[in-house]
Parts: C-alpha cells; structure tokens; sequence
C-alpha cells in the first residue's frame, strides 16, 4: 500500500495511528530549517508533517524578524560557495511560490583606514578575495568612489557583492506556509515530543497530540535539539549548543529631505564586520528605518577598533545619518542563536540511526542557507544521500561529548 498522497488529495491528516498510515518524514521544529525540509519533501509528494513545540514564527526564535541579509562574502571558500548555491535555491523557490523572497540590493563591505589601519587585513579586503578567486564579481570603491556613489559613507574602501541583498522573512514564512497547506502537509503547532519508540524499521513518535509513525525524522529543533535526541533510545549524541544575540540594535529614521539615500533601491546591505556592524537599509512596505545592528560573531577575530557601540560607528563612519530619529530594535531580532564550540554547522545523521537527521549550529548566519538546508536534509532523510560533501558538518563529530548549555557573555 503507498503511504505517498494521491494527486489532489488535500485534506489535512491528523497524526498516524494504524500500523499502515505511516509518514514518510516528520520534521520536529518548524523554523525556516525544518519548514523548507517539509516543503522539499511535500514538493516530491512525500508524505510529511511538521511538529512545533511553540508557534511558528516565535519571537524568540531565530527564525523571526523582518529581514536578514544574503550575502556569499565569507572569509571560508566553503561557505562562500554554498551561500553561491544557496542564492540559486531562493530564486527557484521565488519562481516557484510568485513571492519575492530577496531584496537584491546588493551587500557592501567597508573599511576605514582610521578604524581599522591595515587595510589589507580588513575583512572586506581579505572576503572579496575569496570571492575573486572563486570567480565571484566584486565592484571596489576606493575614498573617492565612496563619496560619489554612497555620499553618506566615511571609508576608504568598499567591496560590493552585487549578487547580495536582504531577505524577506514575513514573505518567506508566509510562501512556507501557504505552499504546505496547498500540499496537504499539516504544520501542528504548540505539540510537545515525549517520546520516541523504534519499531520494525520505523519510529514511533509519541507526543500530546497522538503517535506519529514515520520512515525518516529529521531534528530541526534549535535550542531544543538536544532534549529531543535525548528521547531517542540509545542515542548518546548531545550538541553543545550556546545561545548568543546581537549586543545592540537600532533603528534609524533618516530625515525627509536625505531619506531617498537610505532606501533599497539606492542603499546596498553595508556591513563593517571587523568592528561587529551591519546595516539594513529601508524597504518600502517592510521597514520604514535603516535597521544598524552590533554583534560580533564568533567565528570572527576580536581586534580592538575603537567602535564598540552603534553609535561610535555611526560618529566616524557613517555622517549622512546624522539627525536621524533613533530608537531600540524591540519587536525584532530579539532572539537567540543556536552556536556550536566549533563554529560549523550541525548538518547530517545522529549516529546509531540511519533514519535520524539533524540540523542545528545555524550561528546567526544560517537563514540564508536555508533552502539549501531544507534541500539536504530531505535528500537524506527520503532519498537516501546527498550529492553534497557533508563531513565538515557531520553530527558524529559531538559523538559522546558533554553538551553543556549556556547563555554567551557577548549578547544582552
């Protein structure tokens, strides 16, 4: 009997409780990760469910906000190229749903001479480097380029990814969402795991609302990863997962007579990561604010720069703004990232189980991976492998380690 829907069925099922009503995935975690794996999945008619322990599109999750950037400009060759690949999957998805998913306004990195003096070892230098040598475009602005074409900038140079931009996530979520429901494929909310059972072949999903029988699991749990692999038996893999957030983040109203500067058909994502800043810029219906943000991400050396706060970077390098009407980020990107001690992702099968799979350690850079991830993680979890190189990311590296959890010293 095929456990795959027949084409038109739409209804929504509710858990599977007959040895023969049995799911070809489930997907623990409704975040941006576990939501493009359901929708990989439903999009091959693979019966799946999606389980969330919370509500999808939680403030307190990492999956929550209004936009994040998509950029390729990684130090890492490796991520750089998936965030290449990952640009490719947005796009299908966008031609896909009819939604616009990206902001393609471009990303900017910048550095002053005053604030960082070795030029050459700032991030943008050392990042479009990679991306040359990857074959990647990059357009650099020396002082004078600066000041003709981002008049609002103090730097001395700017590297510009034009593949780059934002990402909308209300738009995302929404695509999600509606693209799911049309598949039949039920997203149950506020449903608490307590229990996992192995059962001839299968798992035994146990939770407040009913039993879930399936062929293939896959975690995308954020912080609560590791108290559902604890449910698995005999399962020994913990990850040490550490929260953290942004330090800091503002939103700038500019003026009305220099607002048109900072909009995003003018204004690209600007980001000076050596001193932890990046900057969003005003998008028409989504945000009526340049959004500056604080945060140093792990994975990043830590130099002093003489910037240790938003408005020390918007005093030496950012002028235009200056009579701006300034407030707290409070209704967005609140939430904590999920890291892991290595900095990698968590990306691949939790040993023991060759029908378990995991995905976590997202870093606060993750969401524009996401349909990349979505991609694997289905690619494994119903079509037995993946074309991808996963060892970098591969769970078994935390195999019997303590998972200590903690909170970062770095965040608020």
């Amino acid at each position: 009997m095929s456990t795959r829907r027949p084409p038109g069925e739409s209804d929504q099922p509710g858990p599977p409780d007959q040895p023969e009503d049995v799911l070809d995935l489930l997907v623990i975690g409704a975040g941006v990760m576990g939501l493009f794996t359901a929708y990989q999945a439903a999009g091959q008619r693979e019966r799946v469910a999606v389980l969330e322990s919370g509500r999808v599109g939680d403030p307190a999750t990492a999956s929550y906000g209004r936009t994040r950037s998509f950029r390729r400009d990684y130090l890492d060759p490796v991520y750089a190229r998936l965030a290449h690949e990952a640009i490719g999957l947005w796009t299908e998805f966008e031609a896909r749903t009819g939604v616009e998913a990206l902001v393609r306004c471009g990303c900017l990195n910048i550095a002053s001479r005053r604030v960082t003096p070795d030029l050459d070892a700032s991030y943008a230098r050392r990042s479009s480097g990679v991306l040359r040598r990857l074959g990647m475009p990059v357009q650099s602005y020396d002082a004078a380029g600066i000041a003709g074409r981002f008049p609002y900038l103090r730097a001395d140079v700017a590297d510009l990814d034009p593949a780059g931009g934002l990402v909308n996530l209300p738009a995302v979520t929404g695509a999600l969402l509606a693209a799911l429901l049309a598949a039949g494929t039920p997203v149950r909310e506020q449903v608490s795991v307590t229990g996992i059972e192995r059962q001839a072949g299968r798992l035994r999903v146990i939770t407040d609302a009913g039993p879930f029988l399936t062929r293939s699991l896959v975690i995308t749990a954020g912080h609560g990863t590791n108290q559902v692999l604890a449910l698995l038996p005999g399962a020994p893999l913990r990850i040490p997962i550490t929260k953290d957030r942004p330090s800091e983040a503002k939103y700038f109203v500019p003026p009305v007579a220099v607002r048109h500067r900072f909009g995003s058909d003018a204004m690209p994502v600007i980001a000076y990561l050596d001193t932890g800043i990046y900057l969003h810029p005003i998008v028409e219906g989504l945000t009526g604010a340049v959004k500056i943000g604080y945060y140093h991400p792990p994975d990043l050396p830590r130099t002093p720069t003489g910037i240790d706060s938003i408005s020390g970077f918007v005093d030496q390098c950012l002028p235009g703004i200056a009579g701006s009407q300034v407030s707290d980020v409070t209704d967005v990107d609140q939430c904590d990232y999920d890291l892991v001690d290595d900095d990698d992702f968590v990306l691949g099968a939790v040993p023991g189980f060759g029908n378990v799979f995991v995905g976590v350690g997202w870093r606060g850079t993750g969401y524009k991976f996401s349909p990349w991830v979505g991609r694997v993680l289905f690619e494994l979890a119903c079509r037995q492998g993946t074309g991808y190189d996963l060892s970098r990311f591969d769970p078994a590296r935390f195999h019997g380690r303590p998972a200590a959890v903690q909170v970062s010293t770095s965040g608020v």
